[in-house]
């Protein structure tokens, strides 16, 4: 008798709690977007009317596509040329510590982070770029004076930087899924482009060689903290620098259409946006 009393009396009990919990589903999911300027897509238009003009961030970038498509409340921390360093402190005056964007409430972050530490990437397109021109585009001069030195760096320096900063996010925000993005190619396979992107021919697949071991590092720190790593390795193959306009994701040093060279175009940033969106699940 006891029982079939106990019953009905916890139906009503939970129906009573159900209907006064919160609906969780109408609240929006709490997003934060850190990184560089891959991740504030500087260069492309619109400009972010709220965002330090330091960092060079875009209304259409990445963060604000996801935004948009999973109706998220966005705390854009981007900023052009930021740094794992960025992080922890202020990257410029005014400008607050990526982390402090983070709080116990964000549910889900994203960043794009790791190329500019010691840096890697503009130090490889100058340089090679530099080599090339002084050979006009022949042979393999950057590859001849610096040979496994821009590797080295990101293999000693970067990947534990990018580890570090992605613990730092996981301790900031314990229960946000966490993910990084990697970087969409720059260079082809072996065939270059040197009317737009002067790297020498024989240096390409040494350009290329260099972006893959800094996807490799962001892909291998992910793997160790416990991150998304969200490649983009696949899906950027045949929309370098030196494809046209229309294919291309990354705008070329020259014959460009953006102001800021060597990043992601609008293109690119809504693909980049699509493929987190995917390996997230939140299409």
């Amino acid at each position: 008798m006891r029982v079939r009393l106990l019953v009905p009396a916890l139906g009503a009990l939970l129906a009573t709690t159900i209907m006064a919990a919160p609906a969780s589903a109408d609240q929006p999911l709490r997003y934060v977007a850190l990184g560089d300027s891959y991740s504030a897509a500087s260069g492309v238009l619109p400009p972010d009317p709220t965002a330090p003009p330091q960092c060079a961030r875009s209304a259409a970038s990445y963060p604000h596509r996801i935004a948009q498509r999973t109706g998220a409340e966005l705390v854009d921390a981007t900023c052009g040329g930021a740094d794992t360093g960025d992080f922890f402190a202020a990257q410029h005056p005014g400008v607050a510590p990526q982390l402090e964007a983070l709080s116990r409430r964000t549910e889900l972050v994203t960043m794009t982070i790791g190329g500019n530490d010691s840096s890697v990437f503009i130090d490889t397109i100058l340089r090679c770029g530099a080599a090339g021109l002084s050979t006009l585009g022949t042979g393999s001069p950057c590859r001849d004076r610096y040979g496994t030195s821009f590797e080295d760096t990101i293999r000693a320096t970067t990947y534990p930087s990018i580890v570090k900063a992605l613990r730092a996010v996981h301790r900031r925000a314990p229960r946000a899924r966490v993910a990084i993005l990697g970087y969409p190619w720059i260079m082809p396979k072996a065939v270059g482009c040197f009317d737009k992107m002067p790297v020498a021919n024989g240096d390409v697949p040494y350009v290329r060689r260099i972006q893959w071991v800094l996807n490799d590092a962001v892909r291998r720190a992910a793997a160790a903290t416990g991150s998304t790593y969200v490649s983009l390795n696949k899906v950027s193959e045949g929309h370098d620098a030196c494809q046209p306009v229309g294919a291309r994701w990354v705008e070329p040093v020259v014959q460009g259409t953006n102001p800021v060279v060597v990043h992601p175009n609008a293109l690119g940033e809504a693909r980049m946006a699509a493929r987190a969106l995917r390996v997230l699940d939140l299409d």
